[in-house]
């Protein structure tokens, strides 16, 4: 079993050559709606810190996960109709154009959820 990244370029060059500027995509929008964000690695994937827990992406089968602490997708479930989600995660299809604009959406919302509880 292979280790885990030490840091997200790690995480991004270890995908396959043909999704890792879907990653890059993901990871700009994350870094743009959350500039402060520290970023890391965390349960095998890429991970932002902003006044504790923000948001995760990691490269699923079919799909890259992106992964955001409720209730902010329960909150924009009108924005996600066509996505598949749950509590905590939207699926992003491999075979479509990163939404840069709605995962800034959603990061920004983790981000008030943060600071309103600190």
């Amino acid at each position: 079993m292979k280790s885990a990244a030490k840091d997200v370029d790690e995480y991004i060059s270890r995908a396959p050559k043909e999704i890792q500027d879907k990653l890059e995509e993901v990871r700009a929008a994350i870094k743009a709606a959350a500039p402060a964000a520290l970023e890391g690695i965390s349960y095998g994937m890429a991970f932002y810190d902003y006044k504790g827990w923000l948001a995760w992406f990691g490269l699923q089968k079919g799909y890259i996960g992106l992964y955001i602490r409720p209730p902010v997708i329960a909150e924009h479930k009108k924005l996600l109709a066509g996505y598949t989600v749950t509590k905590s995660a939207v699926h992003l299809p491999l075979n479509k154009k990163m939404p840069a604009s709605l995962i800034k959406k959603l990061v920004r919302a983790g981000v008030k959820k943060n600071e309103a509880s600190k």
